[in-house]
Order: C-alpha cells, then structure tokens, then sequence
C-alpha cells in the first residue's frame, strides 16, 4: 500500500515552483502559486488578531485535548479500539489537539532505524514502520481538524529503562547498540544514571551535542537526519506544531539549537512552520522562560505544561504573569500537560488537573490538554466531559474578544471563581467547588440572561435573569464544578 507520505511528500512551496520549472509553464506557476498560499492560509499559526491564539483553516482555535498515551503514533492498535476510535472519540467530546512524543518506550513500540539480524541498530537505514505510523496520525488528526504537537526530544527516551524496550540501555543512539560509531568515536557514554535525569549538572553528552557545547558532529549529524526525517513526513501536513523537548532541563544551547534548526529546514523547503518549547521548570520567573520569551525569532510558543504543577490561585497567578510578560509581543502558550492523577502524588490528584484544565481555558492559554494516565485524566469519561463543558461554554460565547477579569469578582475567597469576560456582553464563570461571589454587571445596558452548566454531566441548567448591577450575587447550585455563561441581549 502506498504510503501518504509517498503521495504527498514535499507538497511545499519549493517543490510547486520546481514542478513548474519542469515544464509546465505559466499556467502551472499560477497553479503552484495559488497552492502555496492556500496551504500558507490553512496551516497552524498565530491568531492574526490576537497571536496569543492559533488559528487553523484561517480561524481562531481553541485548542482542548486529552489522550491516553503520549507518544500516539506508536500505538496504532491503541487499548480499546485502536488509534483511530480514540481521535473519533476526542472530537465527539470537542476535543481537537493531541501530543505527540517521537517517543519508542512502551511495548508494542517501534524505532524509526532498521535493526539487523544481530540486533544492532544501523542509523544509515530507516524502519519504514515507525515513519508509517508517524504518517497515519498526521492524516488521521487532519482528518478530524485535530492539531498534534509533535514534541522531538523527550529526556525520558535517553535515561533510565522504561517498561519492555524504552531507555538509553535500549536505545539505538546508545553507541553500545549500533554499527555506525563506538563510544570513543562518537564522545557518548553507554550507561546513564536515571535518578539525574532532571539535574542540569548531569553529564549526557547525548543533549550536548550542539556547537556551542562538546560539538560532537557525528551524533549530531544522526540527530539532523532523524530530526529532517521527521520533518519530511510532516512537512505537508497543515496541523502540526514541533515542540524541541519534553520537559527540558539540558542547557539551553540544546533548545536553541534545533529551534534554529527546525526553522532553517522549513525556510529551506520553502514553509513555515511553528516552533515551541518546553523546560522543566514550573516557575514562570525562571531564567529559562525568560530565555525564550527573549528570543520570538526562535520560539513562536511557549508550552508551559510544568506550570500545572502549582494549584490553586498560584497556577492562575502564573499564567497572568506571562500573558504580561508576552503582552508586548503576544505568542500562544500551550499546555500539553495538564497533570492531576490519584495515583501519582506529586500530581496532586484529579481535583487538581480539573481545576488546573479550566484556568487555562479561562485564563487566556491556547491550549489545554489533560496528560496521560496515570499522571493525568487523559480522555477518560471525567475529560470527556469537561472537554464537552468547555467547548459548550466556549462555542455560545465570543470567546476570543473576552479577557481574564478577576478585578469584576467580590467577596470571593481565594481560587473561589474565577471569570472571563467582555465586560456589559458576555460573561463566564468557573467555580472550582461551588461557592458564593458577587460580580460587576453595571457595564450592560439592561438585563442579563444567565444559565448554569453542570460541568461533569455537561447539562445546563434553566436560564434566569440577572440586574445589571455592580455587586450582584452569585451562588453556584451545588458543590463540585460548577460554570455559569451569562449573555446580554441577543447574545
């Protein structure tokens, strides 16, 4: 079968003009011409009118998601029904982003080198599976208006050993299980300590392979032809964003290296594409944040997925505090990791990711998507519904005119409610817990229509009317989550 990636590989701009070039005349350029700017105006990009948003088919989106594994392309046969029902089931409950880590850790998991019969790995030769199912989940995300964010680099995949195959012991790069370099030729060791991996001290010359660091060519020519491999099968794909990393905590002579790489590749082929990161920190005051917050030329997004660490009324704090910083230069700030699983402490359990999910959608983030179990809710029956919650809230309100305005809330306890607004319209309200708030309706005109949403059952509750006052009373039905959509006039 052939393959989409033989079909429609180097769909760009470059490859239309040479197509034209080999003989099919001015008709042809016109032809290629109009191509290229329609694929430029359908693509993942910036909102034009508000960039701290994406827009996609020349439309602000916002991006709601949740999955049940992070690397989605390796798992074609994905538990209960397969890769393909899962996406089906994502955009049933509104969802439309997923993650996606080049990632080869779990069983059942391909690499992308082909193996020889002695069980070395030969970097010089692909497996043409791996690149396959990298293709099958562009298309079948494209089919359904899903957005991936393919994340390049993940620590995790070069560490301590995963499951049945994952970890640097296993991996193909490990000069100790392949025929193209030993470790002496190459600069890389065979063994790394697990426990270190998020220390920034640790010693992996894997992740410092660029320049500036050990320059170490010979990887690092193996790391570009992996990473251009990549970027050949998703290149003609219009619904993709390239994060470098996953949770980084490497120097950042790693992040900015192949930022400018991924952004030359594209030049090169004549597209554009949006470049990302992700550090491990969850401070937004970190040096590393401010690092790409200094260079838009290198980083059109930040995903700020560690700051879902934090709860409560800091999380919300974090997320203001870099909407400020980014105010004067606006990019999107996604969080591909929304974290809060029972299982796993540190998380802080499901209430948190919960709550964490909807002061992104409230805050102004431009993504939102849970993390996988058991970390996170993934796109379990809980996500679902606050998916759905969220897109009916979303969909009934202009949702990309209204701002964050806690400054319109009263009486209210910290992490109580929190509020979206465009002030005398439109106004939407999240309560974490039920509770009891005032808000400022004296900007609309005359009498407002408000009406309840029980967030876990997506249901909405009978509307009622609210005065257009400065300190109104509100007072959620119930414990639990709880959302409150109030419209003026014929909104």
């Amino acid at each position: 079968m052939t393959s989409r990636v033989d079909r429609r590989r180097f769909l760009t701009r470059s490859a239309l003009v040479a197509a034209c070039l080999a003989g099919r005349g001015p008709a042809g350029w016109a032809r290629a011409a109009v191509a290229a700017a329609d694929r430029e105006a359908m693509r993942i990009q910036p909102w034009t009118e508000d960039p701290f948003y994406w827009q996609y088919k020349g439309r602000p989106v916002l991006l709601l998601g949740g999955s049940d594994q992070d690397n989605l392309f390796n798992h074609p046969d994905l538990p209960p029904d397969g890769l393909e029902a899962q996406l089906d089931l994502l955009a049933s409950v509104g969802g439309n982003c997923v993650r996606n880590t080049m990632s080869s850790r779990d069983a059942g998991n391909v690499f992308p080198f082909a193996r020889r019969d002695d069980g070395h790995y030969d970097l010089d030769r692909w497996n043409d599976a791996y690149w396959q199912r990298l293709d099958r989940l562009l298309a079948l995300a494209e089919a359904r208006d899903i957005i991936v964010q393919i994340e390049l680099w993940d620590p995790h995949d070069y560490y301590r050993d995963i499951a049945e195959q994952g970890g640097w012991s296993r991996h193909p790069f490990n000069p100790r299980n392949n025929v193209n370099y030993t470790s002496d030729e190459s600069g890389l060791i065979e063994e790394v300590d697990w426990s270190a991996v998020h220390d920034p001290e640790l010693d992996h010359p894997f992740f410092q392979t660029a320049p500036a660091e050990r320059d170490l060519a010979l990887v690092r020519g193996y790391q570009e032809r992996f990473v251009d491999k990549v970027l050949e099968v998703s290149f003609p794909y219009p619904n993709v964003l390239y994060c470098v990393s996953n949770e980084s905590n490497d120097s950042l002579h790693w992040s900015d290296y192949w930022a400018a790489h991924l952004r030359r590749r594209a030049e090169e082929a004549g597209t554009e594409i949006e470049v990302g990161e992700m550090r491990f920190p969850n401070d937004p005051r970190h040096g590393d944040f401010e690092h790409l917050i200094e260079r838009p030329e290198l980083y059109a997004f930040l995903d700020v997925g560690q700051l879902n660490r934090p709860v409560q009324q800091r999380h919300w704090g974090n997320l203001q505090y870099l909407r400020g910083r980014l105010a004067e230069q606006p990019r999107p700030i996604n969080n591909t990791k929304i974290y809060g699983g029972d299982e796993v402490g540190w998380t802080g359990g499901y209430r948190t990711g919960e709550e964490c999910f909807w002061r992104n959608v409230l805050g102004g983030a431009a993504s939102a998507r849970f993390h996988r179990p058991p970390a996170g809710r993934g796109l379990s029956a809980p996500a679902q519904a606050h998916l759905r919650s969220a897109r009916m809230i979303a969909e009934r309100m202009d949702f990309f005119a209204a701002e964050p305005r806690l400054d319109l809330l009263s009486d209210r306890a910290a992490n109580e409610a929190y509020l979206r607004c465009v002030p005398g319209r439109q106004y939407a309200l999240y309560f974490p817990d039920g509770g009891e708030v005032r808000i400022d309706l004296s900007g609309a005109a005359g009498a407002l229509s408000a009406r309840w949403l029980e967030i876990p059952t997506s249901r909405w509750r009978e509307p009622f009317r609210l005065p257009a006052e400065p300190r109104v009373p509100l007072q959620a039905p119930g414990g639990g989550h709880w959302a409150l959509l109030i419209l003026a006039g014929s909104d």
